[in-house]
């Protein structure tokens, strides 16, 4: 069991925490630390409604081309509409902090669904990568590409909404007069040749991308492995994407036909786009009889322990005792210490799943244990108690000995 960053020291890394970027935008907490960026949980003070909140690396925001490109990516994407994008509601620049204001979907990622549920049925698959892949198509229509696309993008709703998220951030970086290893390799897994090859990329990058995506959620694992991220990048220029129903029994032939054209090394032997993609997915899904299914969202993520550690500290601190002036006594934990900054070890990018045992426990059924800070505090009121009791008790004393009975 990996024992959680001590909250103390997470709320001194982090002074965003509490404070309200342009004016509008309280920072509750930290849901996840990437390579470019780290996501928090926030609120519109204005609106009055939960967002999520990206922070760029204060790398970036001294870069001119990379925060012209930022917010030209951010109106785009501002502009499309369909059920499988994630919306963006605002973005800008309170110096020093470079941010991007999105929809919280609240739920959890499909890699953190992965990793509760493992490969999925052909139906199942079938329901997460058909709202995705419109959505890329729409955006594709736009003259945008996504160059991310892999399971730590494709948020899930309680609701069962599927929608993809970080549109443009990736071209952003990659335009930036930075160097960064992550920018390139971060998610070495799912990159096509071309990106590999030259950093390119147009809508059929996005298609090969989403096809790895798909043939992971069929059999569990991606295609391809190396001892490094570099090595497992460039596996892909040497060798061809397997059939899924080589690797694992019962894929339907259908499908193996969509990985295979999807995950093509020449970009002009795939789908030319992502609704290409959708609708052949969408002709399998009628061939196959395959039957509607609501997707479900982990149980374990995130974005729900935020969410949960974060109410509990505020009943927490509704429920504490007032201090002298009618201050509030409380010592409990910091929000920051339900988010991690662990890197995966397989080349897919920044996990934001790094819950122990009894974290995710407590939260899968919305409980909590006893908070060590609310013992403290009981504690230490117990020991005031007690010590102006002696004093009286001490006062009294002298005074009888000293006034009363005389010298």
């Amino acid at each position: 069991m990996r024992p959680g960053p001590d909250p103390a020291a997470a709320a001194t890394r982090d002074p965003l925490l509490g404070s309200l970027v342009d004016r509008r935008y309280r920072i509750d907490a930290l849901i996840a630390r990437g390579g470019m960026s780290a996501v928090y949980l926030g609120r519109d003070e204005r609106l009055q409604r939960p967002v999520a909140v990206k922070v760029m690396d204060a790398a970036y925001r001294d870069d001119p081309v990379f925060l012209s490109r930022f917010e030209f990516e951010a109106r785009a994407v501002a502009g499309l509409k369909h059920p499988g994008l994630i919306n963006v509601y605002d973005q800008g620049i309170d110096d020093p902090v470079v941010f991007l204001v999105m929809e919280l979907v609240e739920g959890g990622s499909l890699r953190e669904l992965l990793r509760e549920r493992g490969p999925m049925p052909p139906h199942a698959v079938a329901a997460v990568l058909g709202p995705v892949l419109g959505g890329l198509g729409t955006a594709h229509t736009a003259g945008l590409v996504h160059r991310d696309v892999k399971p730590e993008n494709i948020l899930i709703s309680d609701d069962g909404d599927v929608k993809i998220a970080d549109f443009g951030l990736v071209r952003a970086v990659a335009e930036a007069g930075i160097t960064s290893a992550s920018v390139i390799l971060g998610t070495a897994a799912y990159l096509s040749p071309e990106q590999v090859e030259s950093t390119r990329a147009d809508a059929r990058s996005d298609v090969y991308s989403a096809g790895i995506v798909m043939f992971e959620l069929l059999t569990g694992r991606t295609p391809f492995h190396g001892d490094t991220p570099l090595g497992l990048a460039y596996a892909r220029l040497t060798y061809d994407v397997p059939a899924p129903g080589d690797v694992v029994d019962g894929v339907p032939p259908e499908l193996d036909d969509i990985v295979l054209r999807a995950t093509e090394r020449h970009p002009d032997d795939r789908y030319p786009d992502g609704f290409a993609m959708a609708a052949a997915l969408s002709s399998a899904a009628q061939r196959l009889s395959l039957p509607r299914f609501t997707v479900p969202a982990p149980a374990r993520s995130a974005e729900r322990a935020t969410a949960a550690r974060l109410r509990h500290e505020q009943a927490a601190r509704a429920a504490a005792p007032a201090g002298p002036a009618g201050t509030v006594v409380y010592d409990g934990p910091s929000p920051a210490a339900a988010s991690h900054d662990v890197p995966d070890d397989d080349g897919r990018g920044f996990s934001i799943l790094d819950l122990d045992e009894e974290t995710t426990e407590a939260v899968a059924d919305d409980s909590t244990p006893v908070d060590a800070g609310s013992a403290l505090t009981t504690l230490v009121w117990l020991t005031l108690y007690f010590a102006l009791t002696a004093a009286v008790a001490g006062g009294g004393y002298w005074i009888g000995a000293h006034l009363v009975m005389g010298p």
